[in-house]
């Protein structure tokens, strides 16, 4: 709205010269956060780029250089990004946010091109495990020198990646706790994200990478009995749906909310894959011994996980109507120590998979909904292609199913479309 559409509204009596004043402070000031946004993330594209540009041209004359001159130019690029960190740091005026990020991520790779670059050097032998370790250890106090939400970011990447290489995941070793404790140290920016800029898009970001970082580094605590971890899983799930409803007042969308996504489709894509009988048929000849039970680190993970999610739980269906899968992991656990005994669980997975769609569909039609009517419909639907391939059933009765959810779909989609009109 431009100041010509402001004094017509004023002249008209439509709204009071103060509320004029209001509007276009508003506008002013949201342009004014849009410009600092790209700016930010230029400066950030900036030291990505100049840290790139020089590891190239290095790279590209390395065999050249004597030693002493490839040890003093692995250290520049290092020793740059602290003077600019340093100058950043020290301003009685700080130059903002663009400036702060971007020194952060400038340090941030100067330092992983630093250690990799001794190593060269020197020749000193080490995998990509202890590199990743030692580049993430070292970055770690620029997080909160810098208050860095990039470096964050990239932080919890390497962590992720470290988590993935890690070579402690046999059963002759205990659970890679470092992980672990790497993740847990970054958690105190995450929270003063949170709590001071709930909506901007450095929190989007990292609502985002930390669930899926833990997904993947929950992997590390399979070691003795990793079937456990299927009740693990269902349990980490629970707890980011039953989080993201919690929270959904911090998102305008419901597709905005990442731990309620990842956290149902975690849900409905691990009971689609025990939905087949094989898993069961293998669970049912394992072993449950108390003595080996007891002392697996895939327990301790069971337990806390579902203990935080029945808390979440709990709290949850105290403040609000229950959801399709609020309760879904709690079940899950008595199918899979009734599958320790029968297969028939098999036949309990692919029943609550019916009816959680079933019931997101109605919920969908409820609130008018037709994004959730419709995931409730390809619910239904990837159910009914799992069983497509896992049955003895003719190929006119399996076209016959997929015709008939193919109409459902249709038609319900055209009657939430003509309720609206």
């Amino acid at each position: 709205m431009n100041n010509n559409e402001l004094r017509q509204l004023v002249e008209a009596s439509v709204i009071t010269e103060e509320t004029a004043d209001r509007i276009r402070n508003y506008y002013h000031d949201k342009k004014g956060d849009s410009k600092l946004t790209l700016f930010t993330v230029f400066g950030i594209l900036a030291s990505l780029l100049v840290g790139l540009g020089i590891i190239l041209i290095i790279a590209h004359n390395w065999d050249q250089l004597t030693k002493g001159l490839k040890l003093v130019l692995a250290f520049i690029p290092l020793v740059a990004a602290q003077g600019l960190c340093l100058y950043v740091l020290l301003r009685k005026n700080p130059p903002g946010t663009a400036w702060r990020e971007g020194s952060a991520t400038f340090l941030f790779f100067s330092l992983g091109a630093c250690i990799a670059l001794i190593s060269q050097i020197y020749h000193i032998s080490g995998d990509i495990e202890k590199f990743l370790f030692v580049w993430m250890f070292l970055c770690l106090p620029v997080i909160y020198l810098m208050q860095s939400s990039v470096t964050s970011l990239l932080y919890l990447g390497g962590i992720t990646w470290y988590a993935l290489v890690s070579d402690d995941w046999s059963p002759a070793h205990l659970p890679d706790l470092w992980y672990w404790l790497m993740f847990s140290l970054a958690m105190p920016h995450y929270y003063t994200l949170v709590s001071r800029y709930p909506k901007s898009n450095f929190t989007g970001y990292h609502n985002w990478v930390i669930p899926i970082s833990l997904s993947l580094g929950l992997a590390t605590v399979s070691q003795t009995r990793p079937e456990l971890m299927y009740i693990a899983y269902m349990s980490l799930f629970a707890v980011f749906y039953l989080s993201g409803h919690l929270a959904s007042g911090t998102f305008l969308r419901r597709r905005n909310n990442p731990y309620l996504l990842l956290g149902s489709l975690g849900t409905i894509t691990l009971l689609l894959y025990l939905s087949f009988e094989e898993f069961w048929t293998k669970l049912l000849r394992k072993d449950f011994h108390t003595d080996a039970l007891l002392r697996s680190p895939e327990l301790v993970a069971v337990l806390i996980l579902t203990g935080a999610a029945i808390l979440l739980a709990y709290k949850s269906l105290k403040l609000r109507q229950p959801k399709p899968l609020d309760l879904v992991f709690a079940v899950f656990i008595l199918i899979f120590i009734a599958g320790t005994q029968s297969t028939i669980s098999v036949v309990f997975v692919n029943v609550i998979i019916f009816i959680c769609g079933m019931m997101i569909i109605r919920e969908g039609a409820r609130s008018d909904n037709l994004g959730v009517l419709n995931y409730g419909l390809l619910i239904i639907s990837a159910l009914t292609a799992c069983r497509f391939f896992d049955t003895d059933l003719s190929f006119v009765l399996r076209g016959l199913i997929f015709i008939t959810v193919g109409i459902a779909i249709f038609i319900l989609n055209t009657w939430m479309l003509k309720r609206r009109t």
